[in-house]
């Protein structure tokens, strides 16, 4: 169903230009990428996310494959619903939206979750599901880069990548090393012309964290 309202008021309209995008347009710039959004572990940043209509859409795919493979058993459903919020990031300016877009978030999970397996649920893959959003939907501004608050930090996204089955490693990385290239010059050779930058930079965490259950997360802080 669309949402009628595609702005919460004319002063933040002036203030910050926030429009919502409605979810018929949502779903057409979607299809254009069916493939990606349609993959558990393919990675979506929204910079200006707002409460969420691109995210909660992307998850809504997502979770659809999911159920589709993996429902029939608790264990692999909530090891890639975990995986598929994991690949979910973004960013506003504003908190009130920050927090509506991981409550859409979490609710669309949570719905689907407790529908499959009732009293089967577990509330620590609730945690972990809370716990990414708070990690992966941030309060920023992207045009410096940074927090917006009291102290104003470099804006920091966590890696989750998946190791032996059950086990997830995570990274730190600030964002502005993350949208770096790093110029490379190579050793005078006959294809020294071509070479003057490398495309493959390799920004270097800020912290690495070990290995963790999918179900604890919250473990290591």
């Amino acid at each position: 169903m669309s949402r009628a309202v595609q702005s919460k008021s004319k002063q933040r309209v002036a203030d910050h230009g926030e429009v919502f995008t409605s979810d018929c347009e949502v779903n057409a710039m979607l299809d254009l990428v069916k493939q990606e959004a349609d993959r558990i572990d393919s990675r979506f940043l929204e910079p200006a996310c707002g409460t969420g209509n691109f995210l909660v859409e992307i998850l809504r795919r997502k979770l659809a494959v999911v159920e589709s493979r993996y429902k029939k058993s608790q264990l692999e459903y909530e090891r890639y619903a975990v995986i598929a919020v994991t690949n979910i990031y973004g960013i506003d300016i504003l908190e009130d939206n920050v927090e509506e877009c991981r409550n859409r978030i979490f609710k669309l999970f949570d719905k689907q979750y407790t529908s499959f397996y009732k009293k089967k649920a577990k509330e620590e893959c609730r945690v972990s599901i809370k716990y990414i959003l708070g990690k992966n939907i941030l309060r920023g501004d992207v045009l410096t880069l940074k927090t917006v608050g009291s102290d104003d930090k470099p804006i920091v996204f966590s890696e989750w990548s998946t190791l032996n089955g059950s086990m997830i490693k995570r990274r730190d990385f600030m964002l502005d090393n993350l949208l770096k290239t790093e110029e490379c010059k190579v050793p005078d050779s006959l294809f020294s012309d071509f070479y003057e930058t490398d495309p493959a930079f390799l920004p270097k965490p800020i912290k690495d964290f070990p290995l963790m259950h999918f179900l604890k997360l919250t473990e290591h802080g």
